[in-house]
């Protein structure tokens, strides 16, 4: 049988790593901004509508689902206590 949580999960983690090197590269593409080489920032705004925008919304997202389905599982199904 396919394992989905599996694929997801390993989906949403390069989807986490996507994001991180996205906020890094724009980081550097401030910094030779600064330095007067704009081709770094205009390929960042290049990329930012088709590729960085639904990553971030991606991981946001699931984000949410997650810690809905967390609170959702802790009120319908009451942890036993112990003794």
């Amino acid at each position: 049988m396919i394992d989905f949580k599996k694929y997801i999960d390993n989906f949403l983690l390069s989807n986490l790593f996507i994001v991180i090197f996205s906020a890094l590269f724009f980081l550097f593409s401030l910094i030779m901004e600064i330095n007067g080489k704009s081709i770094f920032l205009k390929f960042f705004r290049m990329i930012w509508e088709p590729f960085i925008l639904p990553t971030i919304t991606i991981l946001i997202s699931s984000t949410l689902l997650i810690a809905f389905i967390s609170w959702l599982k802790k009120k319908l199904l009451p942890e036993e206590e112990d003794i």
